[in-house]
């Protein structure tokens, strides 16, 4: 809460003081919200992604005070161990979030087409995210849930950080495709602007090969599930974390309140344990300029233009721009960027991944990651050869029939989330073993990390390599 003399009250804010919460359960507040909106879409944008919009409703009491306000009816939580309670329980997912969701597509989005709705979802379960995305309500069309991105922090704070448990990972991301297997819709993400890179976070750096091969193999585990994938600025060429070493370094107003607060205020937590846990989960790790090309501020700005004030990026650029930027990737057909290209070309051109039903394999093992898609198709097949009309005529009656028939498509996609050679997992090597024909050949891999032939080979040896990642048809 801050004072404003100017209104002699105080307000609310969970962020910055320049970030109020706005009192949404004002009718004047949100037609005033409605009409900016409206203002931008008949501009020609193509939609909104909405900070937290799922904390505009939020828990009172009877007199609409929040739990910490003198008199309310709700009791507050109790301080941390930093001396702070937080306001999320009480302002996430209140109970009007619905109606107001629902009256903001009727207010803005109705009578439109070609728009999209993304919403940023702290407190939201998959659950609520099935309810919300599924168009039948007229809400969102999709929601960013983050209780996959929690999972490697111990003691309820992301201050604590520990390795990856990729089984934790297994059992929150198989939540959230099971809750949208028949309505809602996913977001796919692990990169954004509130977290560090993922592949610092869950990749390897031990080499450049490493770090090339960690991050293919985490962008194809993301991009092979269900849903719509997001590719953060950066996250395309494998950038990294920034290695900070210094506080001085950091711009975020919450790595520099948290160090205040733990560190110098509660004495919780050491200066050299927080300064690991800025380096390893600190939200600048992911806000340092694009690494463009080569060039002295990555190309982020102009290096040799003259200017009054000597203007330099507001925060430093990551030493390794030299060696992983934009420019060094653009031509290069074994890049992270061109994999990402692939990957998106994948989602267009093969129904299976863009709409195929997602179940998880082989989920108590910590090293591969494994799931199935699956794709029923009614349509009649497609016969793109040349017959004339006799030997047309002469076909079968069971091959007609079998032509006009469901057809089930099948692909087992398996990632190796380590830096080691590791077996493939029972149940999996078991699908690959009860394949039709056990001959795999280059056209049934459909992606792989590496190359066609080394994805065969591995197939055929019951290994998978570093960071390899197959996706296979099994039919």
């Amino acid at each position: 809460w801050t004072y404003d003399p100017k209104r002699g009250e105080y307000f609310l804010h969970q962020y910055s003081p320049k970030q109020p919460d706005l009192n949404w359960e004002n009718p004047a507040v949100r037609a005033a919200v409605y009409k900016m909106m409206n203002w931008w879409m008949d501009r020609g944008i193509d939609g909104f992604r909405m900070d937290v919009i799922t904390q505009i409703s939020k828990h009172v009491d009877s007199e609409g005070r929040l739990p910490g306000e003198v008199g309310c009816q709700i009791e507050d939580l109790p301080a941390g161990a930093d001396g702070y309670s937080s306001p999320f329980p009480f302002c996430s997912d209140g109970p009007r979030l619905d109606e107001f969701l629902r009256e903001m597509r009727a207010k803005v989005f109705e009578g439109r087409e070609g728009y999209l709705t993304v919403g940023e979802a702290p407190g939201i379960s998959a659950h609520r995210n099935t309810y919300i995305t599924d168009p039948a309500h007229s809400e969102l069309d999709m929601l960013f849930l983050f209780n996959h991105v929690d999972i490697d922090c111990e003691n309820g704070t992301k201050w604590n950080p520990v390795p990856l448990k990729l089984t934790a990972l297994k059992r929150v991301m198989a939540e959230q495709q099971q809750a949208v297997s028949d309505a809602g819709w996913a977001s796919l993400f692990f990169n954004n602007h509130d977290q560090p890179r993922a592949l610092s976070r869950w990749g390897s750096e031990s080499s450049d090969e490493m770090r090339v091969r960690s991050a293919k193999a985490i962008a194809m585990l993301l991009h092979m599930h269900r849903g719509t994938p997001y590719v953060y600025q950066g996250e395309e060429i494998g950038m990294t974390n920034a290695h900070f070493t210094r506080l001085e370094q950091y711009r975020d107003l919450e790595a520099l309140n948290m160090f205040k607060q733990r560190v110098e205020e509660a004495h919780i937590q050491s200066a050299e344990s927080m300064m690991d846990a800025l380096a390893r989960r600190g939200r600048d790790n992911s806000r340092t300029p694009m690494q463009w090309n080569a060039s002295k501020y990555a190309g982020f700005m102009p290096f040799n233009v003259a200017s009054k004030n000597n203007a330099e990026p507001w925060i430093s650029v990551n030493p390794n721009y030299v060696d992983i930027n934009a420019a060094e990737q653009m031509e290069d057909s074994d890049s992270v960027y061109a994999f990402y290209k692939y990957l998106i070309a994948l989602r267009h051109s093969e129904p299976i991944v863009s709409a195929g039903s997602w179940d998880l394999v082989d989920a108590d093992d910590e090293c591969v990651y494994v799931f199935v898609r699956e794709l029923t198709s009614d349509c009649e097949k497609q016969d793109g050869s040349a017959e004339t009309a006799a030997e047309s005529a002469a076909k079968s009656a069971a091959e007609s029939a079998e032509n006009s028939a469901e057809s089930t498509e099948r692909m087992l996609v398996m990632v190796n989330m380590t830096d080691s050679t590791v077996p493939i997992p029972t149940e999996s090597a078991k699908m690959l073993q009860d394949r039709t024909s056990n001959a795999f050949a280059g056209r049934d891999v459909i992606v792989t990390t590496y190359d066609v032939n080394h994805a065969l080979t591995s197939l055929k040896n019951g290994t998978l390599a570093p960071w390899e990642g197959i996706a296979v048809t099994l039919q």
